[in-house]
């Protein structure tokens, strides 16, 4: 029996709230919080169970540890904004709850995400014998957990990791985010990036790509992009020769984005109009459809897995490891499409590693360097059931 704070009132908030409420004997009381209490009002208005709900600024850590302080809760789930993980992390180092975010840090004036800013509390929360789970999503997330359970099951050395993510879904939009504007924005403008023999080497935006069959989706273009999990896992496989991340886009997607980023509406400087400062960025996101309204709207699949590649008992072996979403199968259930569904999920399944004990550590510890198996299996008990196939 655990308290849980959940902050952030978006799809992915969604989703997260719903889980942890259908697991009473896990979850046994719970608080949404998020700047706009009205948000998390409507989401608790649609649970079989009661939940109280706050408003919180998650960039003032005096608001966000008065919160912790009142509801006292054993762990902290943070599905707000990537700018605020650091405050939160210094609200649960101040009251002593564990922390669970889904991805890393940036900051709001640099395109640029990377974990030496989390990295960097390991030994305030070791010394605090409090836990910092990082990156509990689908990917990063589930994608580290399926290389953890592919280093201990099926391979002695995993020389090639490409991590594959296809969105198959329609939401009938000529151009729309599955995930917060901005954020979904400044990640695919960004440079792509991978590892290979010992190094980062980078690409131009979206100048490399591989057509790849997705289970439940069939063949789509896939794109060579920079992704968080890269930078945990090419420490934590042995034998790591490569790792590559791709995604699909749509050419509708593709064609809007490139007018808006020669127009300078994806820039994240301020720039002056009519006497106010204005970010385009945050303007458009203003003007784009909330992505959490997409849920009724969107059909399809997504289907998101890694290709592994490396030796087993001196043979060479290669598989994929993945899971197909359904994004109407998935509203029925919580109200928010598939790609809320496969980030929201595991959110709540590593909260409740942590609270149960399977993976309580003190310090910050990425998804791959914890045991996959009993995540792996929650992932089939709560929603996200994966495969193997041998390819």
């Amino acid at each position: 029996m655990s308290r849980v704070l959940i902050i952030g009132a978006g799809g992915v908030g969604r989703v997260v709230v719903h889980k942890c409420a259908q697991l009473p004997e896990v979850f046994s009381d719970i608080c949404l919080a998020s700047r706009t209490r009205s948000k998390c009002d409507q989401i608790a208005g649609e649970l079989k169970r009661p939940i109280r709900t706050a408003a919180v600024d998650a960039d003032r850590v005096p608001e966000v540890t008065a919160l912790i302080r009142d509801f006292k809760p054993d762990v902290l789930i943070n599905v707000a904004l990537p700018y605020q993980d650091l405050t939160l992390m210094d609200a649960c180092l101040e009251t002593g709850v564990d922390y669970v975010d889904t991805a890393n840090y940036e900051p709001t004036d640099t395109a640029k995400f990377e974990y030496k800013w989390q990295w960097a509390y390991q030994d305030r929360f070791r010394q605090a014998g409090l836990m910092a789970l990082l990156g509990s999503g689908f990917d990063p997330g589930v994608t580290n957990v399926y290389c953890a359970y592919a280093q201990k099951h099926l391979f002695d050395e995993i020389e090639f990791v490409d991590i594959l993510d296809c969105n198959g879904g329609d939401h009938g939009y000529p151009f729309a985010t599955n995930f917060n504007p901005e954020i979904n924005i400044r990640e695919v403008t960004a440079r792509g990036r991978f590892w290979e023999a010992g190094e980062w080497k980078e690409t131009d935006p979206l100048s490399v790509h591989q057509d790849f069959d997705f289970p439940g989706v069939g063949e789509r273009r896939a794109y060579l992009m920079y992704h968080e999990e890269l930078e945990s896992l090419c420490r934590n496989l042995r034998g790591l020769k490569r790792i590559r991340f791709w995604m699909t886009f749509g050419e509708s997607y593709l064609t809007h984005l490139r007018v808006l980023e020669n127009v300078g509406m994806t820039r994240i400087d301020p720039v002056e109009y009519e006497g106010h400062q204005v970010i385009p960025l945050q303007f458009l996101k203003k003007l784009l459809p909330d992505p959490a309204s997409l849920g009724p709207r969107t059909k399809g699949k997504t289907s998101i897995g890694c290709l592994l590649e490396g030796v087993k008992d001196g043979q060479r072996k290669r598989v994929f490891i993945f899971n197909v979403c359904d994004h109407q199968e998935c509203f029925k259930e919580t109200g928010a499409q598939a790609v809320s569904y496969t980030t929201g999920v595991p959110a709540m399944i590593g909260a409740k590693q942590v609270v149960t004990g399977a993976w309580k550590q003190a310090g910050v510890f990425n998804m791959e360097q914890l045991d996959p198996d009993p995540f792996m299996a929650d992932l089939n008990r709560y929603g996200l059931p994966w495969e193997v196939q041998e390819r």
